[in-house]
């Protein structure tokens, strides 16, 4: 079965909901499922989400699509399933899942960092194209190296008697590499008492034409748009945190 060693995946991934509650991601899922129907030449109704979390998307998804949600973590596909009862969660690495239903549209919305070389991305890519249908749409949000910046966020929130801080630093270790690192440090506190828990993964960067490139490779036909403001709340200090969406259609 497929894990991970990311701790906010793993021992720490029941905080995902509380720093992070699904209220947050219903604007810009519902961009989301805007840009794939628009986009999409085939009537949409059922939609696979790759790296699906804690099940975050999939709150605002399913009231559009019939969804059928994969990730890694089994801690975090647990959470998703309490979320979301009616979707059909799966465990599986999104570089080597087979599944034997094809989908109306391909989400990957918030985990292809996760892909730290060309030849993962590689992988993904190709494992959304075997499950998509043509005419429809894969839509990817991933930050692009060119306009990547180092910042610093902050996320909080409180359950019961459980208060929680998470800070996380992004930074770039080598400019002439294609990753960057995310450290995480969790102040948790219960009942008053701090717990301090912290860990550090390395993430994706690739440049707009490594991405252009690749898609129209696998035949898509390739739209991109600015996604830049999601994350404004979170950034500390005057930081920037630009995103791109491609909306990749598959010739029918």
């Amino acid at each position: 079965m497929k894990t991970t060693t990311w701790r906010p995946y793993r021992d720490l991934a029941w905080t995902e909901h509380i720093v992070g509650p699904p209220e947050e991601y219903i604007e810009e899922t519902e961009l989301f499922s805007k840009v794939i129907k628009d986009n999409s030449k085939i009537e949409v109704k059922a939609l696979l989400h790759l790296g699906c979390g804690a099940g975050g998307h999939d709150y605002t998804f399913k009231k559009h699509f019939k969804v059928t949600g994969v990730d890694i973590s089994n801690e975090m596909l647990k959470m998703a399933g309490e979320l979301n009862p009616g979707v059909t969660y799966l465990n599986g690495d999104m570089r080597a899942i087979e599944l034997e239903e094809r989908f109306d549209a391909v989400a990957i919305p918030d985990s292809i960092g996760h892909m730290t070389t060309f030849e993962d991305l590689q992988k993904a890519i190709l494992t959304a194209d075997v499950h998509l249908k043509p005419g429809g749409v894969l839509l990817i949000v991933t930050p692009i190296k060119e306009e990547f910046r180092e910042n610093n966020f902050v996320y909080t929130g409180s359950k019961g008697d459980v208060e929680i801080t998470l800070f996380e630093n992004n930074s770039i270790p080598d400019p002439a590499g294609a990753t960057y690192e995310a450290t995480a440090v969790f102040l948790i506190r219960r009942k008053g008492k701090l717990e301090i828990h912290s860990d550090t993964e390395t993430l994706g960067l690739f440049k707009l034409s490594t991405w252009l490139d690749l898609l129209k490779d696998k035949g898509f036909e390739v739209k991109h748009m600015d996604f830049n403001h999601a994350y404004d709340p979170f950034v500390v200090g005057a930081g920037k945190y630009p995103l791109t969406i491609f909306v990749c259609c598959k010739p029918l």
